[in-house]
């Protein structure tokens, strides 16, 4: 909540129509191409790989009094990836305090990926020391200008994981001490001038983005680790709608009684259990020269808690659903992210948003729905209430303008199933775009891998009273989902990203705290730019 608290203090009231200046709330993370020795720092980290330091670090060890060399000679640095060797600096020449070196694994594989999860690594580490100033070291030599990974994409890289280790979960908590807020931060690019054709401006505007970028993780996942008391449809509106304005998009936030009269039946039926009303948001970033072709449109499962209703899940865990949201977070701060970066094309998001709750006007299993299609769907199981909503979703992402689609969503158990929890599931049509969206998502760090939508799997979705049905069962559930949600695509190339494994951490990882994830929202956020290959894809 600490971002958003900080974003919402610079708003006007919601009710006010008053559009917020586009500007970014974290505190901008330098660049230096000064020598190791003039970097003025509290603690100065540095990338570790096995074998000797490079040229330009070649003073480092010297600096620590030998440390470096004892601990490479112990066996002490090569224990893992992303272990943290700490040791002081008694050179009074150097300016820097503490030199600590993170496990970076092999020279060799070291990419965007791997510079990401390191930073990450870094600056969890320097909030637990309460360090006032960090000093991200990124070493030359390691990028190709010639190949896909350069400084810049690997300084975006570092400035993304040094802001997503800002994120803390525990925002209730009043009787322990937590780690203290990021440092004030810098990368440092060692002799960039001589050894580098990159600019330093260039470096400096990546870094940028890559900090922007980070940041609208955060707030999508304090969005996802809001309580499903403090987090209703009403609340995740107002604050989605302080997000994305806050970066320039239009918002329009629309009411139960609005949803009714566009014929949005199945986001109504979903919400039926609920004493709280379901809204719809509508993000827009439209830029005055952008191309009437193509519009992207960004639809996002909105689920504020999710007990399954009628077909209630089990108590074991239920605590979790508050993060069935995730997906509309990703949207929302996606849509932010858009609108700052100046996106040159067309973008439309929505997100569908209800609680699923069993009360007494709740859908039961065999009741009918009608689309605002017009298509009609047989509720065989209420907690497969994700595609229902998006359906509805997906049809006015169309009916605004929309001629690209992709939806993100916690939608199915089969995905971890198949996937686990380190890996988002997509699927969609034509290939060419899915490809496309995956190659996106993998420099953006979200790890996704394609599914199959053979038209045979269809035939678990027919129902003998309406349309079809709304689950197709066990087998095969990721993809039954999938093509369910096909079904309001109206033929227009599409994506769906199943992060159902992937939005909660549930165990700790040393660049993943548990909690959630922020997962899609840089993918979301990238994929405008890279519009002029989509016709080549």
């Amino acid at each position: 909540m600490q971002l958003y608290k900080a974003l919402r203090s610079r708003a006007t009231t919601i009710e006010d129509n008053t559009e917020m200046s586009p500007a970014t709330i974290a505190t901008p993370i330098a660049c230096t191409d000064a020598p190791l020795a003039a970097v003025d720092t509290d603690l100065l980290m540095v990338p570790w790989f096995s074998g000797a330091l490079p040229a330009e670090m070649a003073g480092l060890d010297e600096a620590t009094g030998g440390e470096i060399a004892r601990a490479a000679a112990s066996g002490e640095l090569t224990k893992g990836t992303f272990d943290v060797f700490l040791a002081p600096v008694v050179d009074r020449s150097w300016k820097a305090r503490r030199v600590a070196l993170v496990g970076a694994g092999k020279a060799d594989d070291f990419g965007t990926g791997v510079a990401r999860k390191v930073a990450i690594v870094a600056g969890l580490a320097a909030r637990q020391r309460h360090v006032e100033r960090l000093a991200f070291v990124l070493r030359s030599g390691l990028a190709d200008p010639s190949g896909d990974v350069d400084v810049r994409g690997l300084a975006q890289a570092v400035a993304e994981g040094l802001t997503l280790a800002e994120f803390s979960a525990g925002v209730y908590k009043t009787l322990e001490d937590t780690p203290s807020a990021l440092p004030l931060c810098t990368i440092v690019l060692p002799g960039l001038a001589d050894t580098s054709p990159e600019s330093m401006g260039g470096v400096e505007a990546a870094v940028a983005r890559g900090r922007l970028l980070g940041e609208c993780s955060n707030l999508a996942r304090e969005l996802a680790n809001e309580p499903g008391n403090t987090l209703t449809p009403r609340e995740f509106a107002a604050r989605a709608q302080a997000i994305a304005r806050s970066g320039g998009v239009t918002v329009e936030v629309l009411d139960e009684r609005q949803i009714e009269a566009l014929g949005m039946g199945l986001l109504l039926g979903v919400a039926r259990g609920s004493s709280e009303p379901p809204r719809l948001m509508v993000f827009r970033h439209e830029p005055a020269d952008a191309p009437a072709t193509p519009v992207l449109g960004l639809v996002g499962k909105g689920i504020t808690f999710d007990t399954g209703g009628i077909s209630i899940k089990p108590a074991d865990g239920m605590e979790r659903m508050k993060d069935d949201m995730a997906g509309g977070a990703a949207v929302a701060c996606a849509m932010r992210a858009i609108g700052m970066l100046g996106a040159p094309i067309r973008v439309i998001g929505v997100v569908p948003a209800t609680e699923n709750m069993p009360g007494g006007r709740a859908i039961k299993p065999g009741d009918i729905l009608k689309s605002a299609e017009g298509k009609t769907v047989e509720v065989i199981n209420t907690d497969a209430e994700g595609r229902l909503v998006l359906g509805d979703g997906l049809w006015y992402a169309r009916k605004l303008g929309a001629t690209h689609l992709v939806d993100v969503a916690t939608l199915t158990g089969a995905v971890v199933v198949a996937l686990g929890k380190i890996t988002s599931g997509i699927l969609g049509a034509p290939d060419s775009w899915v490809s496309h969206v995956r190659r996106v998502a993998d420099r953006a760090g979200d790890r996704v891998w394609p599914l199959p939508l053979f038209d045979e799997y269809r035939d678990q979705l027919k129902s003998e009273i309406a349309d079809m049905t709304n689950t197709g069962g066990r087998p095969a559930g990721s993809i039954t989902a999938a093509l369910f949600l096909k079904e309001f695509t109206g033929g227009l190339p599409w994506a769906h990203i199943d992060i159902a494994g992937t939005a909660w951490a549930d165990e700790a990882k040393p660049y993943l705290p548990k909690g959630p994830s922020g997962v899609a929202v840089r993918t979301l956020a990238e994929l405008p730019f890279t519009a002029e290959s989509w016709n080549k894809s």
